[in-house]
């Protein structure tokens, strides 16, 4: 193989409206656990299974280079936010493989993703295309930004083959960011990195809904 080809390529997509604190601890412990060389951040373009209306491709990159850009071996991808129509996970694996076409790819999941997979459009290609990593997550998600203690989702009968990454699930959403910047609480310090925090008060995101 070619030195300057990565043996282990991971992605990471979402629709990091914002990427919280949460999201950075779970792309270091994937580029840690699995020997990454490479790890693509992918914000979601259109996404199919959201009802509502993602904040702009633009802003999302933009609050992805502050939240993992400084991490080694990651790269923020837009494909996604380019593609035209519904954004579809198997799509952008298929891409990466043709990038990539002798790396072994990884896809990093949190464990509620996991638990809908099969609900996910072509997810036998996505299977067929990379190793699923899985972190937990606890089943209170609300919004306080520490390792929870209570009760977790059950992988154990699952039924689809996956990595375990092994970090505590943190208790802490992207929507109880959202929330607490609509609701006129601008402490989310302790929710998102400190650049992040700093771009979503810079750029008046997340108003309150008249």
């Amino acid at each position: 193989m070619d030195a300057q080809s990565p043996t282990r390529v991971g992605m990471f997509g979402g629709a990091f409206d914002p990427p919280h604190l949460a999201h950075r601890r779970l792309a270091e412990t994937a580029l840690a656990q699995l020997g990454l060389q490479r790890l693509h951040i992918v914000p979601t373009g259109q996404a199919w299974h959201k009802a509502r209306t993602l904040t702009s491709a633009e802003h999302r990159l933009a609050m992805c280079e502050r939240a993992f850009g400084d991490l080694p071996g990651v790269v923020i991808d837009d494909r996604e936010t380019r593609r035209d129509g519904p954004s579809y996970t198997a799509d952008t694996l298929a891409e990466l493989r043709l990038q990539y076409p002798r790396s072994q790819l990884y896809l990093i999941l949190g464990a509620d993703q996991l638990l809908s997979f099969r609900n996910w459009v072509r997810w036998e290609e996505v299977l067929q295309q990379a190793r699923l990593a899985v972190a937990d997550r606890p089943l209170d998600v609300a919004g306080v930004s520490r390792p929870a203690s209570g009760p977790a989702f059950e992988l154990s009968s699952v039924g689809i083959p996956h990595d375990v990454l092994n970090m505590p699930p943190w208790r802490l959403s992207a929507t109880a960011v959202r929330d607490l910047v609509a609701t006129g609480d601008v402490a989310i310090g302790q929710m998102v990195p400190e650049a992040v925090s700093s771009y979503i008060s810079q750029h008046s995101l997340y108003p309150t809904s008249p």
